[in-house]
């Protein structure tokens, strides 16, 4: 197969952006030809007449298509259908700009250096002043990835890789088609928690002669709006991986249920909700954090109910 790289994004009502990120894209340089996929989920804005606007301006080639079942997992999966037969995939998202030398870099260390999957930095550019309770402990959560400057395989979830910025050899998913997002974890517009990119992560580590690496060439600038910047948002983003994590979780739960509800699960919430509480009476700056927690177990409470009253 001709060597070749599709750089490729979902969008969903950001027009506003889509200019300033094609021009960056397009800025790209790289040594194996690549052009640039465009899933629209059934836009409300004015996404597909700037798309349009945007497909007759010189560089990389622009191919849109619009995916009809709403939500990102149905989108991704939509791009992994239209790059089939491509090389190269990479994945950004539309509120995120590529830095100089991405293309080439996940290029590189998929057709140089063998490796299937390859992901690197994202970096955050808050739409707000960051507050004083925003550490750097937090910032993974809303996507940040940075795991220093020298390249490395990672072999487990550790080092999750996410598709903010991520590239793929794309015979896994010709060799694997089973190979896909996972829609039950499937978001919607501004919905939160979806968790499908680590339920790939996850497939993918388990694939025989697997070889992934960080690469810290590779780099984008995630953009981060002002809503997401509340501590309530970190709160509902692990209540809803909680939430899917039990309902979606495969495994037969072998010790005393309530109510099909794993026993344990109502003793854990009531300790951490406490043990928060107690901390933020203290003013300790790792409440929230531990309020994180209670949240995932009381999320994980909800998921198992209704997973078995379905």
């Amino acid at each position: 197969m001709t060597a070749s790289v599709t750089l490729a994004f979902c969008t969903y009502n950001r027009a506003w952006r889509l200019p300033k990120l094609l021009a960056s894209i397009r800025a790209q340089t790289c040594s194996v030809p690549f052009d640039i996929l465009a899933v629209n989920n059934n836009s409300q804005d004015n996404t597909l007449e700037v798309l349009s606007e945007l497909q007759n301006l010189p560089g990389a080639e622009l191919k849109v298509v619009t995916e009809t079942q709403q939500g990102i997992t149905f989108a991704r999966n939509r791009a992994i259908k239209e790059c089939l037969n491509k090389g190269v995939m990479i994945f950004i998202d539309d509120d995120e700009l590529p830095l100089p030398g991405l293309i080439e870099a996940a290029s590189k260390s998929i057709y140089q250096d063998g490796f299937n999957i390859v992901g690197g930095k994202v970096i955050l550019e808050l739409d707000c002043p960051r507050p004083k309770w925003l550490t750097d402990m937090y910032l993974p959560f809303l996507a940040a990835v940075d795991y220093g400057e020298e390249a490395f395989v990672i072999t487990d979830t550790t080092s999750a890789l996410w598709t903010a910025n991520i590239a793929y050899d794309m015979s896994l998913f010709r060799d694997h088609a089973n190979l896909r997002f996972d829609p039950r974890f499937n978001r919607i517009g501004s919905d939160i928690g979806g968790g499908e990119d680590m339920q790939l992560f996850k497939q993918c580590l388990a694939l025989p002669n697997i070889r992934i690496r960080y690469e810290p060439q590779m780099q984008v600038q995630h953009h981060i709006e002002a809503w997401r910047v509340k501590r309530l948002y970190f709160l509902k983003l692990h209540y809803r991986c909680g939430y899917k994590q039990a309902k979606f979780n495969q495994a037969e739960y072998q010790g005393k249920t309530l109510f099909g509800i794993p026993g344990f699960l109502f003793i854990q919430v009531l300790k951490q909700s406490w043990h928060s509480l107690i901390i933020q009476l203290k003013g300790q700056p790792e409440a929230l954090r531990q309020w994180m927690n209670a949240c995932h177990t009381l999320g994980m409470l909800k998921g198992y109910r209704a997973k078995n009253s379905s």
